[in-house]
């Protein structure tokens, strides 16, 4: 079982060949193991997975960190329990990219962007949250910051279409093996979601 984790929390190999292209975009997902009722009885991912939460409500699982390309390749994964923190990630993720990231509220942190900036030369995006003083963006980077929807859409096809969440897994190593599966699914697949900048 440790090595299909392995394999997944560096899905390095399969994701070789896509570039980056200096605009990416970074989120995370859940993945549900089983129903919350059920949480209590769960055995299959006992100490493995985490209850986590997110924007729509609570979950027993795990959380998928994608990192996108402008032309919706994959940049980056990595699978963590879920009450993982969404900042928690990101140097490991993005260490490797350059130019322009854009995320969603969760990945506000001064100190995180500050670091990026410095040690990685990456710009760190996010929209302030109400509570927060607007800062001033250059149009082009709010007109990409309002396209960060393309990564929801990547998420909505690799649930939907790829198929990587279900909550009735046998074995961690079936987990992986499916979660993997449904990865390379979208790799190939011909036709992906993109902004189509060229």
């Amino acid at each position: 079982m440790s090595l299909l984790v392995s394999t997944i929390l560096n899905c390095h190999n399969l994701l070789q060949e896509v570039k980056c292209t200096g605009i990416s975009f970074i989120d995370a997902t859940s993945i549900k193991v089983c129903h919350n009722r059920r949480i209590s009885q769960h055995r299959v991912f006992e100490g493995h997975a985490a209850r986590g939460k997110t924007s729509v409500g609570w979950f027993f699982g795990f959380k998928l960190h994608l990192v996108i390309n402008d032309r919706g390749e994959l940049l980056q994964v990595k699978v963590t329990p879920g009450n993982t923190d969404d900042r928690k990630p990101v140097l490991e993720l993005l260490q490797n990219l350059f130019g322009k990231v854009f995320a969603d509220k969760g990945y506000i942190s001064q100190p995180l962007a500050q670091h990026l900036q410095e040690e990685h030369d990456v710009t760190l995006l996010a929209k302030p949250r109400r509570n927060m003083k607007n800062h001033l963006m250059l149009w082009h980077d709010k007109i990409l910051a309002r396209k960060r929807a393309l990564i929801e859409t990547v998420i909505d096809q690799l649930k939907n279409i790829s198929q990587i969440e279900h909550p009735r897994h046998r074995s961690p190593a079936n987990f992986c093996v499916n979660l993997l599966c449904g990865l390379i699914a979208y790799c190939h697949q011909p036709k992906k979601p993109s902004l189509q900048l060229d």
